[in-house]
């Protein structure tokens, strides 16, 4: 077992992490830009070292500062968490490198899967089902109107690289496809460093399902089962996820399990991943990516599987076997994760900024909370609006549907603008009650309520 592990990230996914290296009596190093040096993961850390100026940029995207901060710190090993390194290869490699152990799956794993044209073809060759779409990367406009006349309109415009529903377009002719495809490899460009784009057949209103697989270097590898993602906003992020997915039939959920397995196993996978599945209205589903990392709803799965995702993942990336076999994998209740943001959904989502007055999550057994958020803490406009994950579990969905509902009127925030109104009445609409929601459920409801 490691003795340090520097946590390469910030907020709630740093607490998470940190908790995790105290309950295995590992020693927790934080990183942390000037902006949130009041920060709790900050407070929770047994040292803190300061990586940059407020902007990530600066600080945790400044590479040279991080690395440096991991050999001043002497840690053996860095768990990237989510999101800034923990999909950037090169930054394992230079950790590598430097002797220090990337909590992830190996380099070659990260480049391969990473780069979302190639997992398609490793997808193909595993025989995992894939969307209809280009071969690989697009070379230029003219090949691009080609391949999406081929395919038929509309289709997805979408990044190779990165994720968080950045640089995609849908086109729905060829008169809009030139300039969309211009915009979604600028943002491409902008937010992943890659401005290559490849592109797929729109699947109209899918189901966003994915499979939570973990494997270790001896050559284990199981699947933790699925979570249901399909409540999306408009720029593709998830709101709400569950696991597991109450409507999926036990057939299919095998087989987009052992399909998951398959193409971990085919690529030399190891550690924490996710297989991500589009799944049409007749029940087809197809693999659209793999997210080599952890992920933000990963706790839906920690509730209803008792397995320590991210306690897992330090233990495997130190060398040991998984502890456990497929047939040891039972899932037990349900539970639905809503992220809370500093958005005012009054005004389009807009970031609200401030410092909080009032922080009263619920407290209750069936509550879990992640969050580096409490009273006096300043939002700032330098990061990402999640500010906490509420995740309920039930003995059923209904139950858990209850619950979520009961915990989001006895949150009490102040002194900013939270999404929790929004959620409320997201989660006591009849399409999310019900079950029958799917990627374009969001805007739908929300045009609804507009009385569009």
């Amino acid at each position: 077992m490691f003795s340090k592990v520097l946590i390469a990230n910030r907020g709630e996914i740093a607490c998470r992490i940190i908790r995790a290296c105290h309950e295995l009596g590992v020693h927790a190093t934080a990183v942390y830009s000037q902006a949130d040096r009041e920060s709790l993961h900050v407070q929770m850390a047994d040292e803190a070292i300061c990586v940059g100026a407020a902007t990530n940029t600066d600080s945790y995207l400044n590479m040279p500062n991080v690395l440096m901060a991991t050999v001043i710190s002497g840690a053996d090993a860095v768990h990237p968490g989510y999101g800034y390194f923990s999909e950037r290869e090169n930054f394992a490699d230079a950790l590598q490198a430097l002797g220090v152990t990337f909590i992830g799956p190996p380099v070659e794993a990260i480049a391969r899967m990473g780069d979302k044209a190639s997992a398609r073809a490793a997808a193909v060759a595993a025989e995992c089902p894939v969307v209809p779409g280009s071969a690989g990367i697009l070379a230029h406009e003219e090949e691009g109107l080609i391949i999406a006349e081929q395919l038929g309109y509309p289709v997805l415009i979408k990044a190779s690289a990165g994720g968080g529903g950045k640089g995609i377009r849908r086109a729905n002719n060829a008169d809009e496809f030139p300039g969309l495809m211009r915009m979604a490899m600028q943002e491409a460009d902008a937010s992943f460093g890659s401005g290559d784009v490849y592109l797929e057949k729109v699947i109209e209103n899918p189901r966003h399902v994915e499979v939570q697989i973990m494997a270790d270097e001896h050559g284990n590898c199981v699947y933790l089962g699925e979570r249901e993602c399909s409540v999306q906003n408009l720029r593709h992020q998830k709101m709400v996820e569950e696991a597991p997915f109450a409507l999926l039939c036990e057939e299919t959920r095998r087989e987009m399990g052992a399909a998951a397995v398959r193409l971990a196993s085919a690529v030399g996978y190891v550690n924490a991943g996710t297989i991500e599945f589009l799944m049409d209205a007749d029940g087809n589903y197809y693999f659209i990516e793999m997210n080599t990392r952890l992920q933000v709803e990963h706790p839906v799965t920690e509730q209803t599987t008792r397995i320590d995702i991210v306690q897992t993942m330090i233990k495997v990336a130190s060398g040991e076997k998984l502890p456990f076999a497929q047939s040891d994998i039972q899932t037990r209740g349900h539970s639905i994760e809503a992220r809370i943001t500093a958005e005012d959904a009054t005004k389009n989502f807009a970031p609200s900024c401030g410092v909080v007055t009032t922080w009263k999550p619920p407290q209750a057994d069936h509550v879990r909370m992640e969050s580096h958020v409490y009273e006096g803490f300043a939002i700032t406009p330098f990061y990402d609006p999640m500010i906490a994950k509420m995740i309920i579990t039930g003995d059923s969905r209904r139950q858990a549907i209850e619950l979520l509902a009961s915990a989001l009127d006895e949150f009490q925030v102040e002194g900013i603008k939270t999404n929790i109104p929004f959620l409320k009445r997201l989660v006591a609409s009849e399409e999310f009650v019900s079950g029958d929601v799917h990627t374009g459920t969001v805007p739908q409801i929300m045009k609804k309520w507009n009385g569009d």
